[in-house]
């Protein structure tokens, strides 16, 4: 195929798939798309230890990491936060509330124990030691997401030959990013899993090909509620590059999801995929569950706290939830949930990784023979 992404990153078919899990990543890879870890859960000896084993088993395809470093955050410019110093700043009203929400579900709220030096979620320090430790393994791609990656990140990218990426949900943030000088535009609409705007993929992947036209070529990748081929056929008609996808992985025999949160999604419509501040502090689109309502519907709520600290609240609270789920509470599948977009409508089943990319190169193929055949005629 003839896309300067498929020319930048050394691959057939320009599908990519960001995931958790690495077997989701070296399996797009292997059959022919472009897997994109995302590393920002890691720590640098954790994530030499992945980087190492999709090394031994992605058959020498390449693939990319994604870190997240956000621009916006209410410790910005503060140095050396750690989580247990944050842990302090959490109110007491906000505890009270997670304790009794999970205790309404038989769900015992325990806590981890973290070490009193480990940074804060989020922190910029750490997203770029985790860069150091990926350039001793044969990537082809950087991402950042929320916001400009840091001078020192592009730089890193260039002193290397590997291309940056960044997320956007705004033709602004577009802007800012040509500016900065990034490699990739990652043009993701509100439809997306996760931290995501609130303009449509469908509007904003035009707009932004149309904004950043006359200052600097960037290819672009559209992102937000790709789960076929042939959505990604008419994203690359609108001008795109290639798809950055997301949520249609969590549906694979391969992902880091529970077995309960695969079956819900298989339930799921397209609008029970909400954006809600309930488990970071910013609008994340997620499956709709008693969590997300408690926090954005429920009139007692004391409201989520500024990222990053509404993740401390919720870090714990999840692992509650998912041993509770686990270990045979069936109440607690009420509030088991996790980032997917809306494309969650169109999951009907759980298929290996291979599959899934196969599927898209098929469908993908089709609706390029339709095309032509509209225009033959």
């Amino acid at each position: 195929m003839k896309s300067p992404i498929c020319d930048m990153l050394g691959i057939e078919f320009p599908l990519l798939a960001f995931s958790h899990c690495r077997d989701v990543v070296a399996a797009v890879s292997r059959a022919g798309g472009f897997g994109v870890l995302g590393a920002t859960v890691h720590t640098p000896e954790t994530l030499e230890r992945e980087l190492t084993w999709i090394d031994a088993h992605v058959d020498g395809k390449p693939y990319g990491i994604d870190v997240l470093i956000p621009e916006n955050i209410s410790t910005a410019g503060e140095k050396d936060v750690t989580w247990k110093s944050l842990e302090a700043r959490v109110p007491q009203e906000h505890r009270n509330y997670t304790r009794d929400l999970l205790k309404k579900y038989d769900i015992e709220l325990t806590t981890t124990e973290v070490a009193d030096d480990q940074p804060q979620p989020f922190d910029a320090k750490t997203a770029l030691e985790l860069l150091e430790v990926s350039f001793r393994h044969p990537i082809r791609l950087i991402a950042n997401a929320l916001g400009v990656p840091p001078k020192a990140m592009i730089e890193m990218g260039k002193k290397h030959g590997v291309p940056v990426a960044a997320l956007i949900g705004a033709k602004e943030h577009a802007l800012r990013q040509v500016a900065a000088g990034v490699d990739i535009l990652v043009v993701q609409g509100t439809e997306a899993g996760g931290h995501c705007g609130e303009v449509s993929t469908m509007v904003l992947v035009p707009e932004v090909i149309k904004a950043i036209k006359n200052i600097r070529d960037v290819p672009v990748l559209a992102a937000g509620g790709i789960m076929t081929g042939r959505q990604m056929a008419a994203c690359m008609a609108m001008g795109a590059a290639g798809a950055w996808t997301g949520s249609v992985w969590l549906a694979t025999v391969e992902a880091e999801t529970t077995e309960i949160f695969r079956e819900k999604m298989i339930a799921a419509s397209s609008r029970d995929a909400v954006r809600s501040k309930g488990r970071t502090g910013k609008p994340a689109r997620q499956l709709r569950s008693v969590w997300t309502d408690a926090w954005d519907r429920a009139p007692e709520s004391p409201g989520a706290l500024p990222m990053p600290l509404q993740s401390i609240i919720s870090r714990d609270a999840f692992h509650s939830i998912d041993r509770a789920a686990a270990s045979g509470n069936t109440r607690a599948r009420d509030l088991v949930s996790y980032f997917v977009g809306q494309g969650v409508g169109l999951v009907d089943s759980v298929k290996s990784a291979g599959a899934v990319v196969q599927e898209f190169k098929e469908e993908f193929a089709e609706a390029v023979e339709h095309m032509n055949a509209l225009v033959a005629e």
